[in-house]
């Protein structure tokens, strides 16, 4: 992980290797420098400004632009785009992300990162960013021959102005960015390498870390024990113990509501005896990104003893196909004593949640949020930028959605109107695990929906967003850390 630190020097009194100064576009006219530049473009002989006043940089989103600088002190200037938006946590987060890219490409090893005229909620985007930027998985790779190896990317230093305000936004931004990596690292690794006691093992390392949260796991004897016919079903068809997470962060009152984080855990799925097409099933060991995002968020809240309690649940299997598996007309039992028509085996993750929406019950919540890759017609209707929010309460909805607004990692609400029910009406149990292609992110939603009895409940279908299969240009492909910014402001929101 980023190593990511603070300083209040002076810019002539600076050594590092690539110094990151961020601008804001100007429409039709040259960029302006930054006022706390102003020094280092004299000490520069007037570099950075005559640059900027020939316009070979206009501070477009993603636009970089390196000067080098003498061979003691700042050795190259990286001019970074912020575009031309108001210069918000996110466009902050997103310029932080390119500049860390920009540097590991250049082989710098370190940077530093001016924000000394930043205020607090764009510095709590850059050190998102940096990290976000600065982030690879590089366990399972050979190394490189050593000639040819380019520094990676491992200490960011930030500029900041000497005060409170900003010395806690980079320790809400660093706390953020521990929290993307946990949810990052366990998205990237292999169906062979994240099991389901992986996340047995991540939890326990939270708890370790922090000494604030208190484990328990439950393995397939104990939930059959409990009734968790629909969980089990899903685990049926592999040797693999599945596993049931639930981590409590006691940081408000004690007796006082929860809020209750759940997760969806496919390690891999491969859509059971209703098995997925061949090309691209590689993807499907992001399954497990609902899981990650609480495994992440819960990180992140036990870093910054926010004061209220919080648990997170996550159920974690794989989907396999077997003997043993579960078959399409098969009937099974929630934990909450509902039957369930299996239509489809690759609808398998509602019905792991069903079993963990049951089970967040006792914990007698204030409210509780689920974030699954749940469905492929989330990506259909919103594409990949935005996460598909449900829920019977429009106030908690709009409250979600504001969270992740802030967080930099939008939703938008879609129906669960009684109509679409009737798409999961069984003929031989209570209800059915899909209903069929039409709505199929809704109808998804209000079988989970039937296993919510009491408390306010919102899900957000993370399908499109928890992972990208191409280059966004300020992130690789591969794991974005969604929903784990969503999860802490929203927590943050009731602390406040």
């Amino acid at each position: 992980m980023l190593s990511l630190n603070v300083s209040h020097a002076a810019l002539t009194a600076v050594d590092t290797p690539l110094l990151a100064i961020f601008c804001t576009a100007a429409t039709g006219a040259p960029v302006a420098l930054p006022a706390s530049a102003r020094s280092l473009d004299d000490a520069l002989q007037g570099a950075i400004s005559r640059t900027l006043a020939r316009r070979d940089f206009r501070a477009g989103r993603d636009e970089t632009f390196v000067l080098t600088g003498p061979e003691r002190g700042i050795e190259r200037v990286m001019l970074v785009g912020l575009g031309k938006t108001p210069a918000s946590r996110t466009a902050w987060r997103r310029a932080g992300a390119v500049a860390a890219r920009a540097a590991a490409k250049l082989g710098c090893g370190a940077l530093h990162a001016l924000a000394t005229d930043a205020a607090p909620d764009q510095i709590e985007g850059l050190v998102a960013g940096l990290a976000l930027g600065a982030w690879t998985y590089t366990d399972l790779r050979t190394p490189a021959p050593e000639a040819e190896r380019r520094q990676p990317v491992s200490t960011a230093t930030l500029l900041l102005a000497d005060d409170d305000a900003a010395r806690a936004a980079f320790a809400f931004g660093e706390a953020l960015a521990a929290g993307q990596a946990v949810a990052r690292r366990l998205g990237i690794m292999p169906g062979n390498v994240c099991t389901p006691d992986t996340f047995v093992e991540t939890a326990h390392g939270i708890a370790e870390r922090h000494g604030n949260v208190d484990v328990t796991v439950l393995g397939r004897e104990q939930m059959r024990a409990e009734g968790m016919g629909s969980f089990l079903c899903v685990a049926q068809g592999t040797p693999e113990e599945p596993r049931l997470v639930a981590m409590e962060y006691r940081g408000g009152a004690e007796g006082e509501a929860p809020v209750v984080l759940v997760g969806k855990g496919l390690c891999f799925d491969t859509g059971g005896i209703s098995i997925k097409p061949a090309p691209e099933m590689e993807w499907m060991k992001y399954d497990m990104s609902g899981a990650g995002g609480v495994m992440g968020a819960m990180e992140t809240i036990a870093r910054l003893k926010l004061p209220v309690n919080v648990v997170g649940i996550v159920g974690a299997t794989t989907n396999m196909p077997s003997g043993t598996a579960i078959k399409p007309g098969d009937v099974v039992r929630a934990s909450n004593g509902k039957t369930i028509e299996i239509i489809n085996t690759d609808a398998e993750g509602r019905l792991v949640l069903a079993d963990l929406l049951v089970f967040a019950k006792r914990f007698s919540p204030a409210v509780v949020l689920d974030a699954a890759t749940l469905t492929g017609a989330i990506v259909f209707a919103l594409g990949h930028h935005a996460v598909g929010l449900f829920g019977p309460d429009a106030a908690v909805v709009d409250e979600v959605r504001a969270a992740g607004e802030r967080a930099g990692e939008p939703g938008w609400p879609l129906p669960v109107w009684d109509e679409y029910r009737e798409q999961i009406k069984s003929d031989v149990a209570d209800v059915r695990n899909t209903g069929g292609r039409p709505a199929g992110s809704i109808t998804a939603a209000l079988f989970l929906q039937e296993f919510v009895d009491g408390y306010p409940w919102v899900h957000l279908d993370v399908a499109g967003t928890a992972y990208s299969q191409s280059d966004l240009g300020w992130l690789p492909k591969g794991p974005t850390g969604t929903p784990v910014a969503t999860f802490v402001e929203f927590v943050r929101g009731r602390a406040r």
